[in-house]
């Protein structure tokens, strides 16, 4: 609602495009060549940097939401998130006014959020390939250490650094056709 209001984009400004179809898998996008872009190029790279986690969400189908298929249980997430937070808060506790991975100085992260070389290697080409700015960089650095806490990873590994890449998707150059 905020991003709504702050920069006048009208009732859907949570879709991807004017008329809320591009990506959905059952319905044909109708906006012009060149629309979705136009749309997204709104939202400023700058603003976009500062938000950490960029998730595409389409339409879940009936078919999914009648299964009896066994989905984990809200106590079951609530419980991983819990003992993550409390890596953090053993991590920082040495630390005046850090109590999460979010609030790390860039000095701070170079320290705690090492990566083994073949996440050196995938951070390189994403940063080149994805247009990535330094303020990126240091954002997936953090929700890679966030994703590695929620394994309860003492070290970021090479999946938890790649799940924190996919997050960044309004990142993606060319991404909107």
């Amino acid at each position: 609602m905020a991003l709504k209001r702050l920069f006048g984009l009208g009732k859907k400004a949570t879709q991807e495009c004017p008329c809320g179809f591009y990506n959905h898998p059952d319905r044909e996008c109708t906006c012009p060549p060149g629309g979705v872009q136009k749309y997204l190029n709104k939202i400023s790279g700058p603003l976009l940097d500062r938000i950490d986690l960029h998730v595409e969400v389409t339409p879940v189908p009936f078919s999914e939401l009648s299964t009896d298929k066994q989905q984990e249980p809200s106590s079951s997430i609530r419980e991983r998130v819990m003992k993550a937070r409390e890596m953090q808060a053993e991590r920082y506790k040495e630390m005046p006014g850090i109590y999460c991975n979010a609030q790390m100085s860039s000095k701070q992260l170079k320290e705690i959020c090492v990566l083994p070389t073949a996440g050196q290697n995938l951070i390189k080409v994403a940063m080149e390939k994805l247009n990535l700015s330094a303020r990126a960089y240091d954002r997936i650095l953090k929700v890679s250490r966030t994703v590695a806490d929620l394994s309860q990873s003492e070290a970021i590994k090479v999946e938890h650094l790649a799940e924190a890449i996919q997050y960044r998707s309004l990142d993606r150059e060319g991404w909107a056709g």
